[in-house]
């Protein structure tokens, strides 16, 4: 799910890198009412910002306060769609991100609640709460390539998810392939 030109904007942000913020994002997945599984991701507000109107995880950056990764994914998850950290078990980190419009390194964790959550979204942040179906998510013909405006107001042809009528692209695409393929490994 890497646009073709990630790795040359990468080469030509080394030293940008080397001072990059840090955030932190859960990957949540619960069971609906029906007992199916669930992933929530949410639609950001419009702001004057490289990541407005975007879809991502629920999270933000790492606060002085916060103990870890990922107790900052959890309070933001808390804080974006209020569910609780005491109800999430967090099963495992996945592979950090740079994200080159903002310089942040993104740290994802993979999370779960045994029990459908009731979710409150945090209006100044999140436009709308999304969820997701498993088999949605996994769904072969909902990988999809788009032209979207980055963030350099440059028109890019990339690989993207296609969930529940949004088009998933960039940093938060990468991070739901690389969970889709360790749900490949465990099924």
């Amino acid at each position: 799910m890497s646009p073709p030109f990630r790795e040359a904007l990468q080469a030509q942000q080394k030293e940008e890198m080397k001072t990059a913020r840090k955030a932190a994002v859960m990957a949540l997945f619960y069971p609906d009412e029906n007992k199916h599984t669930k992933l929530v991701l949410i639609l950001r507000k419009t702001y004057r910002g490289v990541h407005s109107a975007q879809i991502g995880f629920p999270g933000g950056k790492l606060e002085m306060f916060d103990d870890s990764m990922a107790s900052a994914a959890l309070r933001e998850t808390e804080e974006e769609v209020g569910v609780s950290k005491k109800y999430v078990e967090v099963l495992r980190a996945l592979t950090k991100v740079y994200i080159p419009p903002s310089n942040f390194f993104v740290h994802p964790f993979i999370g779960v609640t045994k029990k459908t959550p009731v979710f409150m979204k945090q209006d100044d942040e999140v436009e709308e709460i999304i969820h997701v179906s498993l088999y949605d998510f996994l769904n072969p013909d909902n990988v999809v390539n788009k032209k979207v405006t980055t963030s350099y107001k440059k028109d890019v042809v990339v690989p993207a998810f296609s969930l529940n009528g949004h088009i998933v692209w960039g940093a938060t695409a990468m991070m739901l392939s690389e969970i889709k393929d360790l749900l490949k490994q465990a099924l």
